[in-house]
């Protein structure tokens, strides 16, 4: 039997049963779905993508995996120097592990041990309120959202605060000797409900972090590859590491990256064997990960992705504004994401269903009612979404 995720196995509905998926299409047996949410943000080309499949095929043809102890290969080897080359300042030094969560640990311990390794003993982690970086232990406590991880109470060690420059200022002054890092999802906050703040603030933090010495992290898993509009926000303010994961590949394997800068990267460059970053997950590297990934990034730049999500965001700002009801607290809009909040839970039940009937996957949860569409979708496509949403509020 299947644990599915989020959820109570005794009162769970039954899933909406996939038997084909093209393009920001998933078929069932008797519905047709636009999916609005891009399973879990990460299917940006969509669903059969013709040259992210025949990558995998190509692929498989040499080998599937092997492990990147004592070994190495080229789709590695080019995925690595790729990102060398695409992502933003000095984050050149790539380490690889399998899922987003994983990536983030990893960045946790990069910062701890970073610290370690120089002698400091500097052991308190920044972060912000409603903050959510995955569901394993280390980044449950940098994560901030009771609705995930209310069984796991118990954070030593982390400090939250909210997006306010006066709080991250005083956050400063007070604990800046004990800090080892201040990790962010960046612009905008997913699981803890897509709230979106100014960039100000992050550049608030760069000077910061920069004073006190304390390494900056982003955790760009959700908000990478345009999500926000930016192509990354580390492009706009440079962290000192940076996390990516769901689009790294298209969202066709899981597969995630924690990329250094060379001030990180030289803090465990040494003759001193106690010194190395003692980590390695099983499946890092794999091959036929590494080689979607750089189809996908192909893909990302020939196509000019970025344009797509200017015209999606265009379309969103279009279709809702002046969209309102009583039930309503706001509508937010940043990029490829659109998400209406209410004010009562209630008052998005039964919207799964609703939608479904007319033809869009919707994930709603808590008071959150969004999209984050694959960025191949047409303007019909996404208008049709965006009236579904506004449709719950006159049924």
């Amino acid at each position: 039997m299947i644990w599915y995720p989020y959820e109570q196995m005794k009162t769970m509905k039954q899933p909406y049963k996939i038997v084909d998926a093209k393009g920001v299409y998933l078929y069932t047996e008797d519905q047709k779905l636009i999916d609005s949410v891009s399973s879990w943000w990460c299917m940006i080309h969509g669903y059969k993508h013709p040259e992210l499949t025949e990558a995998i095929k190509t692929q498989a043809d040499h080998f599937s995996h092997v492990m990147l102890g004592g070994l190495t290969h080229d789709p590695v080897l080019k995925l690595s120097e790729k990102l060398e080359s695409f992502l933003p300042g000095d984050l050149d030094y790539c380490f690889f592990s399998d899922s987003g969560s994983v990536a983030v640990e990893v960045a946790l311990k990069m910062a701890l041990q970073f610290n370690t390794n120089r002698g400091s003993n500097r052991d308190t982690v920044l972060a912000l309120e409603h903050a959510y970086h995955g569901d394993t232990f280390k980044a449950m406590e940098v994560g901030d959202d009771e609705d995930y991880h209310f069984a796991f109470e118990e954070k030593k060690g982390v400090v939250h605060i909210p997006t306010e420059i006066s709080a991250l200022e005083d956050a400063f002054h007070k604990y800046h000797d004990k800090l080892t890092c201040f990790i962010v999802e960046p612009l905008l906050q997913g699981a803890g409900g897509m709230r979106m703040y100014d960039i100000s603030f992050l550049q608030r933090a760069r000077e910061l972090c920069d004073q006190y010495d304390v390494l900056l992290i982003f955790d760009e898993v959700a908000t990478g590859f345009g999500r926000t509009g930016y192509r990354f926000v580390a492009d706009e303010v440079l962290p000192d590491i940076l996390v990516l994961g769901k689009a790294l590949t298209g969202g066709y394997i899981g597969h995630a990256v924690t990329v250094a800068n060379h001030k990180v990267f030289n803090g465990f460059y040494s003759d001193d064997d106690r010194h190395a970053l003692m980590h390695g997950p099983t499946f890092m590297g794999n091959a036929l990960a590494c080689a979607v990934a750089l189809k996908s990034i192909e893909l990302f730049e020939r196509d000019n992705y970025m344009e797509k999500i200017k015209n999606i965001e265009s379309i969103m700002r279009r279709e809702m504004d002046g969209f309102t009801d009583p039930r309503i607290k706001e509508v937010r809009i940043m990029g490829g994401c659109v998400c209406i909040e209410v004010y009562d839970s209630a008052d998005i039940e039964g919207f799964q269903d609703f939608a479904y009937r007319r033809g869009v996957f919707s994930r709603p949860f808590l008071k959150y009612m969004y999209a984050m569409v694959p960025y191949i979708i047409q303007e019909k496509e996404l208008v049709q979404i965006l009236d579904t949403m506004k449709a719950w509020f006159f049924n």
